[in-house]
């Protein structure tokens, strides 16, 4: 298989062709998980070719789309208000059109086209290759709805616009969807079943981007491990699949290793991974390659069975330790990291406990860290009572997060006195003088200037630290600079 792939990519290019007499502009704000982001690429690549350039000014923006997340009830709040700022803007400017994209587009397109009426058009998040015609009945005077899912991979022959690029770093989607159905979570309904992405596209994406001075991918999906192309359709139809497309059949861990050969100085990292499908091999390959990144963000959600159990989660705390345990066992230098969800339905004070407890067995390096919020839709909104008091919620949380920052400062006191590689990205946001970038271990390292540029690869001496950074000193190009 792999020879095949490496056959059919040879001479392919990706490169968007320019359209230099766009006038029009698309102004484009994202929110939510880093999928949502590499939508929005996708979505200005798409407008690009429809006559439109993208604009940092929103006042001059002629078409306004804000890219959803509902994930929390938080995160759709903040949208709303961004809403009603651009329609305070259009009465200034009425030509503007306001439009919502992603997993709060399909959720509340009725209410926000129809009832509400606060924006013009609504596209869920496969069903941006519509936009061409959606914004044609935009001009014509309409508001315009398209939140169809799709059963097959829609945007693998899209070069994406890259946004607010650092020219350094990228993400490639290889999935979409997600068939867990946690009971807790609305990605299934809005991104519906898993898919995966023909490989040969994602290598020739991912070639494109080197030739363009990318130095490092992320592979992104809602469950990057569950990757499974076997000539295309739904993962759950993988059972009905000939033998021949059973026998050439690429999971994540093929991938993984397939990326890594084809671009051995190019760093990868992948996002999201879900316990329950991480396999022996992914974990074996990150420790064959030296360029696949020592980090892996594994959300676990709650350290209690119970509550696990509840959230429909595929794992028990058990396994999941052991999970830890054979990252560790392979790659002793990897960060772990994860998401948490505190005051779920019926979280007793043990349940949570036992999450404290799991946190300091596993001692995560970093985390993201939330307290229940009840989306409507979903088993736990329809079948469990959000009967754990706010004042509670908010306890145990600050609990995890006081928990987290001990550990995070203990897992980065770890650096002190070492050298670690660092991909230089960016300017540091507290000095011009000083670099920001990543090592491996995906923490975050600031370092003065000196002669080095943004896509070098350095080594750094860590000569102190904080919770949250890694501050050091170069001393010179690394060997795979």
């Amino acid at each position: 298989m792999e020879k095949v792939i490496n056959e059919s990519i040879q001479g392919c290019s990706t490169s968007l062709i320019g359209h230099n007499n766009n006038i029009k502009k698309l102004y484009i704000e994202s929110y939510g998980c880093q999928m949502n982001f590499s939508d929005s690429e996708i979505v200005a690549s798409i407008l690009r070719k429809e006559g439109f350039n993208t604009t940092s000014k929103l006042k001059e923006a002629d078409l306004v789309l804000v890219n959803t997340c509902s994930i929390r009830d938080k995160a759709e709040q903040t949208i709303r208000k961004r809403l009603e700022k651009f329609n305070s803007i259009k009465q200034i400017n009425p030509k503007m059109k306001v439009g919502v994209l992603g997993c709060m587009a399909e959720r509340l397109k009725s209410k926000l086209l129809d009832e509400e009426k606060i924006v013009d058009l609504v596209v869920g998040p496969d069903a941006y290759k519509d936009l061409p015609n959606l914004v044609s009945q935009l001009d014509a005077g309409n508001s315009a709805v398209n939140v169809l899912l799709s059963k097959v991979e829609t945007y693998a022959d899209i070069d994406p616009e890259r946004l607010n690029t650092n020219g350094v770093t990228a993400f490639v989607s290889i999935t979409r969807g997600c068939d867990n159905m946690c009971t807790f979570c609305v990605v299934p309904f809005t991104r519906g079943r898993e898919r995966s992405r023909n490989p040969i596209s994602i290598i020739k994406e991912i070639n494109d981007l080197w030739e363009k001075g990318y130095k490092e991918i992320t592979l992104l999906g809602q469950n990057v491990d569950s990757y499974l192309w076997y000539g295309g359709g739904l993962k759950k139809d993988y059972s009905k699949a000939s033998s021949i497309q059973k026998a050439s059949a690429l999971r994540f861990s093929d991938l993984l290793e397939l990326c890594a050969k084809e671009q051995p100085k190019m760093r990868f990292r992948f996002s999201t991974s879900n316990p329950q499908d991480m396999s022996i091999d992914v974990i074996k390959n990150m420790a064959k390659y030296d360029n696949i990144c020592n980090h892996i963000h594994l959300p676990v959600q709650s350290g209690s069975d119970d509550i696990l159990k509840a959230m429909n989660r595929q794992h028990t705390r058990e396994e999941y330790l052991n999970l830890v345990k054979n990252i560790k066992k392979h790659l002793p230098n990897c960060t772990i990291s994860h998401d948490m969800i505190c005051g779920f339905p019926n979280e007793s004070e043990k349940d949570h406990q036992d999450t404290l407890d799991l946190m300091e067995n596993i001692k995560y390096s970093f985390g993201y860290m939330f307290t229940y919020s009840e989306r409507p839709g979903t088993a736990a909104a329809r079948k469990l009572k959000d009967n754990i008091p706010v004042s509670v919620k908010k306890r145990r949380l600050s609990e995890v997060i006081d928990l987290q920052q001990r550990h995070s400062s203990e897992r980065n006191k770890e650096f002190f006195g070492q050298v670690t590689e660092v991909l230089i990205e960016k300017t540091s946001k507290k000095s011009d003088f000083e670099w920001a970038g990543r090592n491996p271990q995906n923490m975050m390292v600031v370092f003065p200037k000196k002669y080095f540029k943004p896509g070098d690869l350095v080594q750094v001496k860590i000569n102190d630290y904080t919770s949250a950074t890694l501050r050091g000193v170069a001393i010179g190009y690394s060997k795979n600079n």
